[in-house]
């Protein structure tokens, strides 16, 4: 049998604190064990068509295929699934919403990444892109560290208003991204911009960014000179050249200073002083969907949740 998990399944199944810890098990273990796959597609329209695979973590015995449906102009924007596997014989053992579980590892492993990089007096807090990727960020962010005060900015002003992830946070809302850089000590950007919102005079010393939109061709949000002049930590060099911050400005995998494993692994320092511009800017990566599907399909199991079939059948 199959569990389907929908979208209020998976919330429901995911504890923050849990996927944190999973998510810093597997950057500290290196996870992709092969090379992981992101293939993309143009569709006829204002959508592309996007699969990666395979997720795999050395001791979990599946694997993880998604398939995700963009479309910037849809609520939500991403839609698909991610398919769980036995690794044994290949048995499909859950299929579960992917918009939840890429909302969760995407924005829960860039508030790992935030934080460690980040100066630990920051609490001051610009988020550019008021969407579902930067709420879990926040999430995440808040329970690693005292957060002060949200800087919010989105092209939607409604977004802006009724963004706090948590009403214990306040927030204000900036007119721009520059303005919003210049008030923070961290700065998380998730947007679908085509030109790029920050350069390197927009960053004051000692801010961390975080770049989470440019995961595929055409998007930016970062200059070339930016991704240069700070330190520059990706989550896989090959992806982040091919496919995101990197590739968006002509970069390659040698203009990386160090993947996030690296840092946690102590094999890079990561920030070295408090006047340095750090930069993370992660593509997502398959294992990431594996660490999360796995726990929500044994919490599935013991909580009987979810609607069981037999695709065989």
């Amino acid at each position: 049998m199959t569990i389907l998990l929908t979208r209020s399944d998976v919330e429901r199944l995911l504890d923050v604190d849990e996927a944190l810890g999973l998510l810093r098990a597997g950057f500290r273990s290196g996870s992709d064990v092969v090379t992981p796959i992101r293939a993309r597609t143009e569709l006829p329209g204002a959508g592309t068509a996007t699969a990666l695979l395979p997720g795999l973590i050395d001791g979990v015995p599946a694997y993880t295929v998604k398939v995700n449906a963009k479309f910037p102009g849809a609520r939500p924007a991403l839609r698909g699934v991610v398919c769980l596997h036995d690794l044994a014989d290949g048995q499909l053992l859950a299929m579960l919403d992917s918009s939840a579980v890429t909302a969760w590892r995407t924005g829960l492993a860039a508030a790992l990444a935030t934080h460690e990089l980040a100066r630990p007096d920051a609490d001051v807090v610009g988020v550019i892109g008021a969407g579902a990727q930067a709420t879990m960020v926040i999430r995440g962010l808040t329970r690693l560290r005292a957060v002060r005060e949200l800087v919010v900015h989105d092209a939607s002003p409604e977004r802006s208003v009724e963004f706090p992830p948590s009403r214990d946070v306040p927030a204000r809302v900036a007119d721009g991204a520059r303005d919003v850089a210049a008030a923070c000590g961290i700065v998380v950007l998730a947007t679908w911009s085509r030109i790029a919102l920050l350069d390197v005079a927009d960053v004051p010393a000692g801010t961390q960014v975080t770049s989470l939109g440019a995961d595929e061709p055409g998007k930016i949000e970062l200059t070339a000179a930016l991704l240069t002049a700070a330190t520059t930590v990706v989550d896989d060099r090959v992806l982040a050249a091919r496919t995101g911050a990197l590739a968006a400005t002509g970069l390659g995998e040698n203009d990386a200073d160090a993947t996030f494993g690296e840092v946690l692994r102590g094999e890079h320092h990561g920030r070295a002083s408090s006047d340095e511009v750090t930069v993370y800017a992660p593509v997502g990566l398959p294992w990431q969907d594996l660490a999360l599907a796995w726990s929500v399909f044994h919490a599935a199991q013991a909580q009987r949740a979810g609607t069981a079939i037999d695709f065989l059948a």
